[in-house]
């Protein structure tokens, strides 16, 4: 079975009694095939995590970081043989994938940097008479083995996102990748099998996503962390409730552009940013530009200048390093996308430009007079679509992204300060990017959403923080 990629059982390479054939979305050619884990191999990465919970959760901070550190260094070392990875098996163009490896290398120098400062916090209690000579020193502590479930759409970075602050933290994790993208998640076990972790305290399982319930439902897997589709997503949380669940979800995130942003320099970089960030992964990305509301003043201006810069983007063959857009993650999800759009434009909406596809390639598309209830204006697209509105001031356009049922991020273009503090009050969302889209991500920040798009957050630290509790320790009889 030399022609067949292992998995990873409690840190060792693995192979199974079935295989997954993974394809290149864009021409439908294999890229690899994949062995998948027997029940029993399931089991046994199940059980070797819970019994190495209390040896991960006392490894020293120095071992963990250098831990992650050494991953960092690696994945920079094989970065170009990641990146082609990332294409072949999920049809991003190729300057997407090596900016995705990049963010990952990045994601674990910040994980190992904040093992060395996972510190905790000390509390002086003498604040009244009885207290006197009592000190709190709080720290955090593992809530136990992560269950962590991750895309396509980011098949390596997501992975880091959920695997590197459980390393930091001590926490054993089971990586379950997207039966369509395991190829990276499968390199990342090559480099986590140099790192010298104890075993049992990792472990990539290419599972189908059906067999996914018993992982969820075991007890001995306290923490679960999804990153999916919504309807997925809900479920989990719903069939395990004692269990902590972090989701993050679907969006369809706004970009308001303001009165005050009304130069010609002004109204060429939002089109710019807005045109490429609309369909910078096919448009699948839980932050892509999907709603634009432009001040009435600037919209005609605005929506000429997007509708350009879409035009110019190159769309084709994801190994072309001049290519912009590739293709969906499959053809069905092309078909998808591109019924929506129909039924938009069979519903009064215009096409400006796109709409066509050709198998699982959609050409980026804009839409304007949209109805409300489209498809492709309320529910999340996860593909090349631009829908642009006219609104009348600010007050209409933060509503407008407020009616939407997802809250992940929104980006504001403005220069008035008043304004973007007042995004950031009002906006009913987990992050408000001023004067940029919002598809902007810094992996150290924490980033997640409300509403329908989910609860928790990433961000080295502040997944930290969610796969952890607080143990307060007092201490008595102290001379402070």
């Amino acid at each position: 079975m030399s022609d067949v990629r292992a998995f990873y059982v409690a840190g060792r390479p693995a192979t199974g009694d079935e295989t997954l054939e993974v394809r290149n979305p864009y021409d439908g050619n294999p890229v690899a095939t994949v062995s998948v884990p027997t029940a029993a191999q399931v089991e046994e990465a199940v059980a070797a995590a819970h019994a190495v919970a209390a040896e991960a959760a006392g490894l020293p901070a120095y071992v963990r970081s250098d831990a992650l550190g050494h991953i960092a260094d690696r994945l920079a070392e094989r970065s170009e043989e990641l990146a082609r990875l990332i294409t072949g098996e999920n049809g991003k163009p190729l300057r997407w994938a090596r900016g995705e490896v990049a963010r990952a290398v990045s994601t674990f120098r910040w994980a190992a940097e904040e093992a060395r400062r996972w510190s905790g916090d000390v509390q002086r209690l003498d604040t009244e008479a009885p207290t006197t000579g009592r000190l709190a020193l709080t720290r955090r502590f593992p809530r136990g083995p992560v269950l962590a479930i991750a895309p396509f759409n980011f098949p390596l970075n997501l992975v880091a996102h959920k695997v590197a602050p459980a390393i930091a933290v001590g926490a054993p994790v089971i990586i379950k990748p997207a039966p369509k993208t395991p190829l990276s998640a499968l390199l990342l076990g090559e480099i986590l099998a140099e790192c010298g972790l104890p075993n049992g305290m990792w472990s990539v399982l290419p599972l189908l996503n059906e067999a996914t319930a018993a992982l969820v439902s075991d007890p001995r897997l306290p923490v679960v962390s999804f990153t999916g589709s919504g309807p997925v997503g809900w479920s989990i949380q719903a069939s395990v409730p004692r269990k902590h669940v972090t989701l993050e979800l679907g969006g369809n995130a706004a970009a308001v552009v303001c009165p005050d942003w009304s130069s010609a320099a002004d109204l060429d970089t939002a089109a710019t940013r807005i045109a490429m960030f609309a369909n910078y992964q096919a448009g699948q990305s839980c932050i892509s530009v999907q709603r634009v509301f432009a001040d009435r003043s600037v919209y005609s201006a605005l929506t000429e200048r997007i509708v350009a810069a879409v035009e110019e983007l190159r769309t084709g063959d994801p190994w072309d390093d001049a290519t912009d857009v590739g293709p969906l993650i499959d053809e069905a999800a092309a078909v998808r996308v591109e019924s929506w759009v129909a039924e938009a434009v069979a519903a009064g909406a215009k096409l400006l430009t796109g709409g066509t596809r050709s198998g699982a390639t959609m050409a980026p598309t804009v839409l304007v007079d949209v109805p409300a209830d489209a498809k492709v204006s309320c529910e999340e697209v996860f593909g090349p679509v631009l829908v642009i509105e006219a609104v009348d001031g600010v007050d209409e356009a933060f509503a407008r992204v407020n009616a939407s049922q997802y809250g992940l991020q929104a980006g504001v273009f403005t220069r008035d300060l008043p304004t973007a503090f007042r995004a950031h009050r009002e906006l009913e969302v987990g992050g408000v990017v001023i004067g940029d889209v919002p598809s902007y991500r810094a992996d150290q920040m924490p980033y997640g959403g409300v509403k329908e798009s989910g609860v928790g957050r990433e961000g080295v630290r502040y997944a930290m923080e969610d796969y952890t509790y607080e143990r307060v320790m007092v201490l008595s009889g102290i001379d402070l």
